[in-house]
């Protein structure tokens, strides 16, 4: 099993987040890359973000993104 790019995609979008305040969301504008764009609609279909462009982590989001940004840490 491999990662696609839709997946490293919506990884790329959880690394955005700052993880110290959950009062500090993202916004995913209409001129950025399609491929971002998507992602973000997939992570809020998933129930990850509260937003279709963004907005917060709901608690499972801060769930994920607690796990990807501490995989990126320990690679790195």
């Amino acid at each position: 099993m491999t990662y696609t790019q839709e997946l490293l995609d919506e990884l790329n979008i959880l690394m955005q987040f700052d993880l110290h305040s959950t009062q500090e969301g993202i916004k995913i504008h209409s001129s950025a890359a399609p491929s971002l764009i998507e992602a973000a609609e997939r992570l809020h279909q998933k129930g990850v973000i509260t937003q279709a462009d963004g907005g917060y982590l709901t608690d499972f989001g801060i769930e994920c993104a607690e796990r990807v940004q501490a995989l990126h840490g320990m690679l790195s």
